[in-house]
């Protein structure tokens, strides 16, 4: 079966995280009351995960390279969006990227206090990408980076765990049609399988999300871009149905597309933490 290979640091594997940075990306999310910037929330919760594969690829002696991480930005320019010393790369090694935050800001976060109840404690918390909002969508552009550097990377990979594309995006793209390139993302594969391309569609409005439809479900009217990315996303692979349909409270399948409409933030954490919990050896 595919998608079952383990990671390693013989046969690491890579996540690249498409961020769309336009102008829309300033305005607020409305679902469940977060009364934040989308561009902000996104930086957020991309710089926690992050974070979060640091720790799980910390060993006793230092953090395992069982990852390469790549961060595309498209606001007005498609480019790499690492910030600080890493500025100008297109893709990391995870302990460089570990090494190497822009800067620790304090949050606050609510921690048990070992008699029952919680108690407010600051944190360092890592900040690699910054939030940006500026100009058009060049989606097109954002997807021959990835395009490029994933065609190296599984020549140089054939044995691995295949890539995962996160392409996150409130709007149309502003450079062309983005479907062939898509398409041509989605093509590349390693003995383990095609490289998986996740599209997720953010919305300022409060209605509800259209979670990993049918490749043949009606989408709302009006919106001529929302087919494209539900129809060029990669079908959901075996590992992923069954936590997406724990988290989603649905029967899903390899039927349904990598794909969430008009998504909230929790919703874009949720196939986040899905799509890039894999096993380590």
């Amino acid at each position: 079966m595919a998608y079952q290979a383990e990671i390693s640091r013989q046969n690491p594997t890579a996540f690249v995280f498409l961020v769309d940075q336009s102008g829309s990306m300033a305005d607020e999310f409305k679902q469940e009351g977060l009364n934040k910037r989308k561009c902000d929330a996104v930086a957020d919760a991309l710089n926690r995960l992050i974070g979060e594969i640091a720790i799980r690829c910390a060993k006793q002696e230092a953090v395992r390279d069982y990852f390469t991480l790549a961060l595309i930005g498209y606001g007005g320019t498609a480019h790499p969006a690492w910030g600080g010393d890493l500025s100008g790369q297109l893709a990391v090694p995870i302990s460089a990227v570990d090494a190497h935050p822009i800067r620790y800001d304090q949050r606050t976060r609510m921690m048990d206090d070992g008699a029952g109840g919680l108690v407010p404690q600051t944190v360092d918390f890592p900040v690699w990408l910054e939030p940006a909002a500026a100009s058009g969508t060049p989606m097109c552009a954002a997807l021959q980076l990835a395009l490029d550097f994933l065609t190296e990377w599984v020549s140089a990979h054939p044995q691995s765990y295949p890539p995962v594309v996160f392409n996150v995006t409130d709007g149309e793209s502003t450079d062309g049609d983005p479907a062939a390139l898509m398409q041509a993302v989605r093509q590349l594969a390693t003995s383990d399988g095609n490289v998986i391309l996740a599209n997720v569609h953010l919305s300022s409005l409060s209605q509800e999300a259209i979670r990993y439809p049918l490749f043949s479900d009606p989408l709302p009217q009006g919106d001529q871009f929302a087919p494209i990315l539900r129809d060029n996303a990669s079908a959901l692979i075996p590992p992923w149905v069954a936590p997406l349909g724990e988290v989603t409270g649905r029967a899903l399948s390899s039927s349904n597309a990598t794909f969430v409409y008009n998504a909230s933030i929790v919703e874009l954490i949720q196939l986040l933490n899905v799509g890039t919990r894999v096993d380590l050896r």
